[in-house]
C-alpha cells in the first residue's frame, strides 16, 4: 500500500487509482491543458500526468537543427520542442486548476533539472518513464524527494526490470507493465505479466500503462490486479501529435472509469455465498433440499 501526500492510496485493498495522461497532448496551449484536466475530472479520473524536459539534456546534439513541420510551421526540432514545453508560469496555473478541481496532478520528469523544477509544486508522486528505466541516477533523484515513485517498464528487459528495483528499493515504489509502441497491438499488450510483477514483488502496487486503442484491455488489466491504471487522454485523436492516435477522448475515459468501477463492483471477495436475491429461485426451483443452513 502506498499512501500519498494528498491522502489518497494505491494498493490491493483500495479503488483502481486511474492517470489520465495529458502528457504533451496540450501542444504548448495552457488552454487544452485546463480543458483535459476538466475532462478527466468530470470523468472521474484519479489524477493527470504532464511530462517534464529540458531540451538541452534532452535532444540528442545532432537533432537539434533538423527541421520539421509543425502546426507553427516549419521549425527545428529544438524549436519545436521548447514550442511544447510549458514553464514555471503554466505549471503554476496548473497547480492552481487542478487543486480547485480536487484532481492530483504529476509529472514524468526526463532530467534531473526537472526533478528540481516540479518538485517546487510538492506533486504527490512521481513517475520515471520507460526510456527512463535504465537512468538509475534519475530514478534516484525522484526516490530521493521522499515521494512515491512509479516506474514504467516498456521498451526492458525482465533483467533491467529487477536491476533498477534493485538499484533504488521498493519502499514507495510503484511499477507499471508497458508495452511503448503508439498505438500498440493487442497481441503485444501481453497483460499477464501483471502477474508475473505481482509474483516478483508482492508488496508493491503494480500497475498499468496503455497505449493500445480501445478500452476493454485496460479494464481487463484491473481484473488481473493492476492497482492503478494510466492511458493517454486527448480532446480529439485527430489532433496534431506523435501521441494522439494511441490515446482516449472525453467520453472514452468516462466510459473507462465507469468499466473500471464497474469490473471492480463486480469481482467481490472471492468468499462463496448464496444472496437473498437467490432465496426466491433457490426455493421454487432446487428440486432436493439439504438442511444446511444458507448464510445470506
Amino acid at each position: 500500500m502506498t499512501w500519498l501526500n494528498t491522502n489518497k492510496k494505491i494498493g490491493h485493498d483500495a479503488a483502481a487509482y486511474i492517470i489520465a495522461e495529458i502528457g504533451i497532448n496540450h501542444n504548448g496551449s495552457l488552454d487544452i491543458a485546463k480543458k483535459l484536466i476538466d475532462e478527466a475530472t468530470e470523468a472521474g479520473c484519479s489524477a493527470v500526468k504532464f511530462q517534464k524536459r529540458t531540451p538541452e539534456l534532452c535532444v540528442p546534439r545532432d537533432q537539434w537543427n533538423l527541421e520539421r513541420d509543425t502546426p507553427w510551421g516549419r521549425m527545428t526540432y529544438m524549436q519545436y520542442r521548447h514550442k511544447v514545453e510549458f514553464g514555471f508560469a503554466e505549471f503554476d496555473e496548473i497547480n492552481r486548476h487542478c487543486r480547485a478541481r480536487g484532481i492530483d496532478w504529476f509529472a514524468s520528469c526526463w532530467d534531473e533539472p526537472s526533478v528540481d523544477f516540479i518538485e517546487q509544486f510538492d506533486p504527490p508522486f512521481y513517475k520515471a518513464a520507460s526510456a527512463s528505466l535504465t537512468d538509475h541516477a534519475l530514478l534516484a533523484k525522484m526516490k530521493n524527494t521522499g515521494k512515491p515513485l512509479i516506474i514504467s517498464t516498456g521498451m526492458s528487459t525482465l533483467p533491467e526490470i529487477i536491476e533498477a528495483v534493485e538499484a533504488i528499493g521498493t519502499d514507495n515504489l510503484l511499477i507499471a507493465h508497458s508495452t511503448s509502441s503508439y498505438p500498440c497491438p493487442l497481441d503485444e499488450l501481453n497483460l499477464r505479466m501483471i502477474l508475473t510483477l505481482k509474483e516478483l514483488f508482492p508488496n508493491t502496487p503494480i500497475g498499468y500503462s496503455g497505449h493500445e486503442t480501445g478500452l476493454a484491455t485496460t479494464v481487463a488489466a484491473v481484473a488481473l490486479g493492476a492497482c492503478f491504471i494510466e492511458r493517454h487522454m486527448t480532446l480529439d485523436r485527430a489532433m496534431w501529435g506523435s501521441d494522439q492516435a494511441a490515446s482516449v477522448e472525453s467520453q472514452g475515459m468516462q466510459r473507462l472509469v465507469k468499466d473500471v468501477r464497474a469490473v471492480e463492483e463486480a469481482l467481490g471477495d472471492g468468499i462463496k455465498r448464496v444472496y437473498a436475491s437467490e432465496m426466491s429461485a433457490r426455493k421454487k426451483l432446487r428440486r432436493v433440499q439439504n438442511e444446511t443452513s444458507v448464510p445470506v
